[in-house]
């Protein structure tokens, strides 16, 4: 890998044990004739392997200074053949893309696949995971998700919107609170279009049956890198602008607008739960509280806002920031 020959290797490793040496000495170690031992020897003080230190007699070059150079241009050599290598199959795969649409969208034919494509696109998801979660779920429960945890607790971000049925769902929103709590950003909108993840903007994956009867089996797309994976991460930028944001008790997050905020966290907790239109009847039931209680704290945050309804305590946390 150094560029040596078999015969300049040995030649090479004898010299440093043997720290310096004769062509004769050398040829006695390598079984050849002192001619050739000589020859070998002018060869590698010409490569800067050996130097001769008296007439006749050679010392090895230190193994930094002979063989460092040539590793660092070995290695030089290798990164410019990876990065030929990436640039070559980048147009391996446009090419593919241009002339096969097999390779642009995959089809996953059922249920299982699509449940073994979750768990495996969010164990090597690396940097961020995009969201839409509608109520009904297709797969599997939002609370058997064990991978979005695991993939939060290495450092993936995760971006979800909920659509405002499922946080009416029994146990949504204590498991949503929970998300946040390990760094989920959560938002609400009142109806999703469709259900999506996107895993690192490398590739997409939905079902392209939305309301698949019981005797039929999930059919989903899996999207790879595209125009058509641009639009999805396009709809997903949108549909994220115009969510509201869900605040747990335990999210820790302050800014500027939070400190100056008058409500504790769990008063942003439920004003947050209101605004996303999660039913007071509902937010009692998930928290354990009676209707009654909720109400009053409902109609504390309004006598904070200086609101006589639930739309102009909304319209006062959004012009004050409080969410």
């Amino acid at each position: 890998m150094l560029g040596l020959n078999e015969e300049e290797e040995r030649a090479y490793r004898l010299l440093v044990r043997a720290h310096e040496t004769d062509a004769e000495g050398l040829a006695d170690e390598l079984g050849t004739t002192t001619e050739a031992a000589a020859a070998t020897l002018a060869g590698m003080r010409g490569a800067g392997l050996a130097r001769e230190v008296t007439a006749g007699r050679y010392a090895p070059v230190a193994p930094e200074l002979a063989l460092g150079p040539r590793l660092a241009h070995n290695q030089e050599r290798l990164d410019r053949a990876r990065q030929t290598v990436a640039l070559l199959a980048d147009e391996h795969r446009a090419g593919l893309r241009r002339r096969d649409a097999d390779h642009l969208i995959e089809v996953l034919p059922s249920r299982a696949a699509l449940r073994e494509q979750v768990r495996r696109l969010q164990d090597g998801a690396r940097e961020e995971v995009l969201a839409f979660c509608r109520a009904g779920h297709v797969v599997m429960p939002s609370q058997d998700n064990t991978e979005e945890l695991e993939a939060l607790g290495r450092g993936v971000a995760y971006r979800v919107i909920y659509e405002q049925a499922l946080l009416e769902e029994p146990g949504m929103v204590a498991n949503v609170a929970y998300g946040i709590k390990l760094g989920e950003q959560s938002r609400a909108v009142r109806t999703l279009p469709v259900r999506m993840m996107i895993y690192d903007r490398a590739v997409a994956l939905l079902p392209l049956v939305q309301h698949a009867g019981g005797l039929t089996e999930t059919t989903a797309a899996l999207v790879r890198d595209s125009s058509l994976l641009d639009a999805l991460i396009a709809l997903f930028e949108a549909q994220w602008e115009r969510a509201t944001p869900i605040r747990s008790p335990e999210e820790g997050q302050v800014t500027d607008a939070l400190q100056r905020c008058p409500l504790d966290s769990d008063e942003l907790y439920l004003l947050s739960l209101l605004v996303a239109g999660v039913p007071e009847k509902t937010i009692a039931s998930q928290l354990g509280l009676s209707l009654r209680t909720v109400q009053r704290r409902v109609y504390h945050l309004m006598r904070l806002a200086g609101a006589q309804t639930r739309m102009q305590l909304a319209w006062h946390a959004a012009r004050e920031r409080w969410l």
